[in-house]
């Protein structure tokens, strides 16, 4: 089948997390005999981030990373019907102008054979809800949504047909143990600022414990204002910027611990929702502490694949123990990757796919789509 994903980018992660996902499920799915192809906007605020930051060179590397993977960029005169009309999925994510959402569906209403699919992994349903409830949605054949609350959000608004979760997960080829690299320091935090969505949090779980316990720390991530760097460095706390998500399982490897900060939003509106930094640290085999997060929907098993510290004291006690007892960070590291190999990788979510297309799919996709694949 031909699988064409409305994205923000593919080319670039810069603060743009949704992209690490997608490239996993297009290797999948190309490795399954099937094609995929991305389409980015023109102009798209990553992709321009990226290239004024690192300059074409980011580009080029994406492209001897993921040789595989094909993206098209769009703009205004791009005669999207036509980029469509022999697709057999169509997946639009929540990034894409309102204009061009309906203008899809419009295409779909009036004869596309292709099954029309919305995407949302953010979250502006409960932040800037007015955004969403803009969209017209009535001629999508389902909506996939990144967590269980987020689905239920969409549901009572009355937003698409049907609505099915469909998290995020770790692309396992990418994200790996790396056992053969020497650990050059103590804890590592990727993540970008967040428009100060977390930022009394990276505070109290991040630069205090750092600082009080001396560690040797890294910060990869962007959009940090001179205050926080001043505050990272104060704590002593090296920041090294933008990192590309291709690289970070060696950044991981290197280092003894990593640590996830969640945002206010999901902490305290869609709760049960982890970014996706949680499934690919595991995937990694890398200890992970978490500032606090409802695992409403039972995703891991708190205790066992992570350690859940609820108060910045908690997680200076929980990185001490981890740093200091080796057992521990090996049966922690070894029980995170169990459970995203068993349940968490892109070949479980394509595997999901297929099992949501086999219940809102065309009919061209039913005649294509393989009775396996269908019943997974």
């Amino acid at each position: 089948m031909k699988f064409v994903f409305y994205t923000h980018s593919l080319v670039s992660d810069w603060n743009h997390g949704n992209a690490h996902f997608l490239r996993g499920v297009m290797r999948d799915l190309i490795r399954r005999g099937h094609q995929a192809l991305a389409l980015e906007p023109e102009g798209a605020w990553s992709r321009e981030n990226l290239l004024r930051q690192q300059g074409p060179a980011a580009l080029r590397t994406f492209g001897e990373t993921f040789p595989a993977l094909k993206s098209r960029v769009y703009g205004d005169s791009f005669g999207h019907e036509a980029a469509i009309e022999d697709a057999d999925v169509v997946v639009v994510h929540e990034w894409t102008e309102p204009a061009l959402v309906a203008r899809l569906g419009r295409a779909r209403r009036n004869g596309g054979r292709f099954t029309l699919l919305f995407h949302d992994t953010h979250h502006r349903a409960v932040s800037a809800e007015k955004d969403i409830a803009g969209l017209d949605l009535s001629d999508y054949d389902g909506v996939l949504a990144f967590g269980e609350t987020l689905r239920q959000r969409y549901l009572r608004a009355g937003w698409g047909r049907a609505v099915f979760t469909w998290h995020e997960a770790a692309d396992d080829v990418l994200f790996r143990p790396m056992p053969e690299v020497e650990k050059a320091s103590d804890l590592i935090w990727i993540g970008n600022w967040g428009d100060d969505e977390r930022s009394a949090e990276i505070a109290e779980f991040l630069v205090r414990p750092t600082r009080r316990l001396g560690l040797k720390t890294t910060v990869r991530g962007v959009r940090y204002p001179k205050p926080a760097l001043a505050a990272l460095k104060d704590a002593g706390i090296s920041y090294g910027g933008w990192i590309a998500n291709a690289e970070v399982p060696l950044a991981f490897a290197r280092h003894r611990a990593t640590i996830h900060i969640p945002r206010r939003p999901y902490v305290r509106n869609l709760p049960g929702i982890p970014t996706i930094r949680v499934f690919e640290a595991l995937a990694c085999g890398i200890p992970l502490i978490s500032a606090p997060w409802d695992d409403a929907e039972h995703l891991f098993r708190p205790g066992m694949d992570y350690l859940l510290a609820r108060s910045g004291g908690e997680m200076e006690r929980l990185l001490n123990e981890i740093l200091s007892d080796p057992d521990l960070a090996k049966d922690l590291a070894a029980s995170g990757l169990e459970t995203v190999r068993a349940r968490h990788t892109c070949r479980h979510r394509i595997d999901e796919l297929f099992a949501i297309l086999g219940e809102v799919g065309t009919a061209r996709v039913m005649q294509k789509l393989k009775p396996r694949e269908a019943a997974e």
